[in-house]
């Protein structure tokens, strides 16, 4: 059972190693991004809570099959983003790691020499999948 707040989002995205909110969209909705590229969305004041994060196609799919508060992300690429909708239905756990996720997977298609800035280790990272 989730208990995930506005506030921890918000902290678990901006403790993401470079990790930036900015409001390109207006006050209502905070944008993480990490050198420039976006890996999180919200409307923090909204209820129910929601967040779209970036995810790896296949596992995208089998998340939406398997968890109603996640489905394809709302007006971002459905291929490649979920809108996860934090209504107590899902464990802390995933929450956290589908952030995590969706951080690296950003990170992982900047150049070398920003991961390197960042001090990225994808292998010590515990992935989905």
């Amino acid at each position: 059972m989730s208990t995930v707040d506005a506030v921890e989002l918000r902290r678990w995205c901006l403790a993401q190693t470079g990790a930036v909110e900015g409001f390109p969209f207006g006050p209502a909705t905070s944008v993480f991004k990490v050198a420039g590229k976006v890996f999180a969305l919200s409307a923090l004041d909204r209820t129910p809570l929601e967040v779209s994060l970036k995810c790896d196609p296949g596992l995208a799919l089998e998340l939406r099959t398997t968890y109603a508060a996640i489905r394809p992300g709302y007006h971002l690429n459905k291929r490649h983003w979920n809108t996860v909708t934090l209504d107590g239905s899902l464990p802390d756990d995933l929450v956290r790691d589908l952030v995590e996720d969706s951080y690296d997977l950003v990170v992982s298609a900047l150049p070398k020499r920003i991961r390197v800035e960042l001090d990225w280790a994808p292998e010590a990272d515990a992935r989905l999948g």
